[in-house]
């Protein structure tokens, strides 16, 4: 039972992000047919959607939409990139921008969150770790279990922003990027487009998962 979990572990965590990858390669290769890269599209979006304000960058830290600087960031292959994959993943971001412009709040909650749940989960990563001291310094009865309890509030706190990115992730992708792409992208290139959200949006899921699976080892470990 142990190792079919662990098997079923490694399939939810490492399963999802190498299909992505594959899909991502599968759909990279240079289109001459297309007018622009990643970042002249995104660039087009933006104002098409009434989106001012928002400028797109290149980035070493992976594509990404920072709500407090109103930056789409794009890294250099999908900044520079005429391909399915550059321009899918450029209306995703830009999907972001337009849910910021709109109050969308899920979104704004996740911003909101994701502060916290990084100062939480290095909290419970150290209360953890100093559990066993802080239990021999103190010697009170249950001050171990009080301790691991802590630590599994503040794991929880990076479980619900998990929970909250998924419809942030999923909205953006076919609420907001498929539609802006069927009127750029050729329609027999519009499976592919759907292909690559859908691999990408399936890591989301994989992380969400893992945290909540973390989440339960620690509340497992505090039943004990």
């Amino acid at each position: 039972m142990f190792v079919l979990l662990i098997l079923a572990a490694l399939a939810i965590f490492v399963l999802p992000n190498l299909w992505a990858k594959w899909v991502l390669n599968k759909h990279r290769q240079g289109r001459d047919d297309y007018p622009g890269s990643g970042a002249e599209l995104a660039e087009h979006l933006l104002r098409r959607s009434g989106v001012e304000g928002v400028t797109v960058e290149r980035t070493e830290h992976g594509d990404h939409y920072d709500p407090q600087a109103r930056c789409v960031r794009l890294s250099d292959e999908h900044f520079d990139g005429r391909s399915l994959t550059a321009v899918t993943v450029a209306a995703h971001e830009v999907g972001h921008a337009i849910q910021h412009h709109q109050g969308y709040a899920p979104l704004l909650a996740r911003s909101r969150l994701v502060g916290v749940a990084q100062k939480a989960e290095k909290l419970g990563a150290l209360l953890m770790m100093a559990a066993p001291f802080l239990f021999l310094l103190t010697r009170l009865p249950g001050g171990l279990a009080l301790v691991i309890a802590m630590a599994v509030i503040s794991f929880g706190t990076a479980a619900v922003v998990h929970l909250v990115t998924l419809p942030v992730e999923f909205d953006a992708s076919f609420n907001r990027a498929l539609p802006l792409l069927k009127e750029y992208v050729p329609p027999y290139d519009m499976p592919g487009a759907r292909h690559v959200l859908t691999a990408c949006a399936f890591t989301y899921v994989a992380a969400s998962l893992a945290s909540m699976l973390n989440l339960g080892r620690w509340l497992a470990i505090l039943r004990r």
